[in-house]
């Protein structure tokens, strides 16, 4: 461990590793869901709690989550090469590695600790830049607003963290900046939020969750609109199709399990065309 990168992170921030830790077992496999070279690397190169952060049988879960996103993120890409997306609560994700083409401009935001851990990874460029701030802050808003439209906000395992009142500020925020933006994130329903309290106390992990929501609908009412919603086990058709054999085979029979643990939605503003 001394010749790793020795990290100090808040306790929401240290939760980063989860998702981190989980593409890097992916990424071993054959026939992973989806390839992170970076973040096998970086779990090489960083000192972390492997007994906290670094097992579980959530990590299918939480990479399923990923590809999901990802795959939203490369759907609007298609559409919009040269568009803008906004990764909140980036932590130390690689999505820009994952879907780059060539065209896309992207901010990775993210808390001070978090943004001056990824700066020894990762660097700005052209395209990409790093901004430290929190989602509640107005800065960011201003940078990017600078960028070229249309543009998409990927929130993934982050709101959650957040009481109800400052995620509703959050999106509203974006709604009424950024009219025509499309925004990806994850909700979980009141069972799932009191089990991640209890699994949080048994690993002694000090973060918990402050957000549950068990209608990703009611949003709705803060100038969002529902244009696609998916789980885990039921992910959207065209990712369903790419997914290897063994879990085609096995998400049928988790969801009645862990079917209703999540719910990952993508929302556009009102009157706003797809």
């Amino acid at each position: 461990m001394a010749d790793k990168h020795q990290v100090q992170l808040g306790a929401v921030q240290e939760t980063l590793f989860i998702p981190l830790a989980a593409r890097a077992r992916e990424s071993s496999r054959k026939r992973p869901v989806l390839r992170d070279p970076k973040a096998a690397e970086l779990v090489r190169s960083i000192a972390y709690d492997t007994a906290k952060y670094g097992r579980g049988a959530g990590g299918a879960i939480t990479v399923l989550r990923t590809a999901i996103f990802d795959s939203w993120v490369r759907a609007f890409l298609a559409r919009h090469p040269a568009g803008t997306v906004v990764e909140i609560g980036t932590g130390l994700n690689t999505r820009f590695e994952r879907v780059d083409n060539g065209q896309v401009h992207w901010i990775d935001l993210d808390l001070p600790d978090t943004i001056e851990l990824r700066g020894k990874f990762f660097a700005d460029t052209d395209r990409r830049r790093m901004v430290a701030g929190s989602v509640l802050d107005e800065q960011w808003l201003d940078i990017a607003a600078q960028l070229p439209g249309p543009y998409f906000f990927v929130a993934e395992g982050v709101l959650v963290y957040l009481p109800e009142d400052q995620v509703t500020t959050a999106l509203a925020g974006i709604v009424a900046r950024f009219g025509e933006a499309m925004v990806a994130l994850d909700t979980y329903p009141k069972s799932t939020y009191d089990r991640q309290h209890q699994l949080a106390a048994k690993r002694d992990i000090p973060a918990r969750w402050a957000w549950a929501c068990d209608n990703p609908y009611s949003l709705e009412r803060l100038g969002l609109r529902v244009v696609e919603s998916a789980t885990v086990t039921r992910p959207p058709a065209a990712l369903r199709r790419q997914l290897p054999a063994r879990y085609r085979y096995l998400l049928p029979l988790a969801n009645p399990f862990v079917g209703k643990a999540l719910t990952l939605t993508l929302f556009q503003a009102q009157g706003a065309p797809i």
